[in-house]
């Protein structure tokens, strides 16, 4: 088989395949022959079937399944061999040309679009914007203040605020407001108004004290939610399904106590005996605040570093046309009316990719097992940290984290993750940082900018 690559330009070339009857014949006459054993024609013996009865049945379906196998293999090993960087997949070109019946030497034509040259520097001639936010004493009293409610404890109170439960009885009423006759009677329920998705029934229950009573509609409560109804009216959820109004008394308020500054909140929050007074407290929340700002400014790194990148390396030369029908081909949501607008969305996104490629290839970026786990294990510890689980065992994290990436869904979002988190500490190293202290509205307001 002979392969030749004719480039028409910096991004587009013509690779050309073309395949004698010497280099498929026996190849042929062996699949027929397999097959003359494995579906042997009536009145034939396995093995004895005439080959060219075999050839009349089967010829044509196995040149050319024999034939696609040839081609698509070598087109391959070509593009691999001579590491060629394409984007995309191959179009074949000159299908209709082919024509299995008459001809027995075949030539195959495939366009292909070719990544463009991407020049690019990484190193300390090279500076990027990186912004370290301060940690300042609003922010560390607000992450005290939540703590504090976070684990502190439900304690009766005389009056209803917005972290109270609510409990009570409760019975349906009419469109009048009366008690509805044979209505349905709660004896017992308890709500929490800070979660109703009404803002009309929250602002009912504000303020409230013990012997109150209140007409709300636990159906706009929730929005309908047959899963609540039935819980705050303690039916099953094929009864729960009532939009009347109900009346509910007041029987008894909890409301949230908010933690002492002792020693049981600072083991709760940080482990046992890791802090041992208030002085040492704070200061373990004003370096745990810093510690969840760092990846703030990472964050803000990557946008400023995207920036510097693409302003150095400058538009790039792309296959446009081929590109555009390779995607039509592909995906019947791109047609020859829309894909001029869709193509010209992805190029900012396709430019980008090419230019992280190139980053990763100059710096040598590379994802093992361990950088798999690390990755995952702060996720693992992100998500504990959402419900106030701060100080969760690392035997523990380390689990959650293996089983987060047993899952392949989430083990291919999180290798992509850690590919870019290598790619952008590894720039983060190779350039000149340029480092500016600001406050956190400073660092917002750079988000306003255009």
């Amino acid at each position: 088989m002979n392969v030749t690559l004719d480039r028409i330009d910096n991004v587009n070339g013509v690779i050309t395949l073309s395949i004698e009857e010497k280099d498929y014949q026996e190849k042929v006459k062996k699949e027929l022959k397999q097959i003359g054993m494995k579906h042997p024609l009536p009145g034939f013996r396995p093995g004895h079937v005439p080959a060219s009865l075999l050839q009349k049945k089967y010829g044509k379906d196995v040149l050319v399944e024999i034939v696609n196998r040839e081609i698509y293999d070598n087109l391959v090993n070509y593009i691999q061999e001579n590491k060629l960087n394409i984007l995309g997949e191959p179009i074949i070109s000159n299908a209709e040309e082919v024509n299995f019946d008459t001809m027995k030497d075949f030539s195959f034509k495939f366009e292909v679009g070719f990544a463009p040259e991407v020049s690019l520097k990484l190193d300390n001639t090279v500076t990027v914007p990186y912004y370290n936010i301060e940690v300042d004493q609003k922010m560390v009293d607000q992450q005290n203040e939540m703590l504090c409610k976070r684990f502190g404890k439900q304690v009766k109170g005389e009056q209803v605020d917005a972290t109270a439960l609510v409990k009570g009885s409760m019975v349906e009423l009419d469109e009048n407001g009366a008690v509805k006759e044979n209505g349905l009677n709660v004896e017992s329920t308890i709500v929490a108004p800070q979660y109703f998705k009404s803002e009309d029934e929250k602002a009912k229950f504000a303020d409230k004290k013990l012997g109150d009573e209140i007409v709300f509609n636990p159906w706009a409560t929730c929005e309908g939610n047959l899963g609540e109804l039935s819980s705050m009216m303690n039916v099953d959820r094929e009864q729960a399904d009532i939009k009347s109004d109900f009346k509910l008394t007041v029987n008894e308020i909890l409301v949230n106590q908010p933690a002492e500054l002792n020693q049981e909140l600072f083991d709760a929050v940080f482990g046992k005996d890791s802090c041992k007074n208030e002085e040492e407290y704070f200061a373990k929340l004003k370096e745990m605040i810093a510690g969840q700002l760092v990846n703030d400014s990472n964050f803000r790194f990557t946008v400023d570093a995207e920036k510097v990148l693409r302003e150095q390396v400058g538009t790039l030369e792309l296959p446009t046309e081929f590109l555009k029908k390779w995607l039509v081909r592909q995906d019947n949501k791109y047609t020859a009316e829309n894909i001029d607008e869709e193509f010209t969305k992805m190029v900012p996104q396709l430019e980008w990719q090419l230019i992280k490629e190139q980053a990763a290839k100059q710096l040598d970026v590379k994802v093992n097992d361990d950088d798999l786990l690390a990755d995952a294990k702060r996720i693992a510890y992100q998500q504990f940290a959402q419900y106030g689980m701060t100080n969760i065992p690392e035997d523990m994290i380390e689990k959650y984290a293996k089983d987060i990436l047993e899952n392949k869904e989430y083990r291919s979002q999180i290798v992509q993750q850690s590919v870019d988190n290598k790619l952008y500490a590894e720039i983060k190293n190779a350039v000149k940082l340029d480092e500016k202290t600001v406050n956190v509205d400073e660092f917002n307001a750079l988000f306003a900018e255009k």
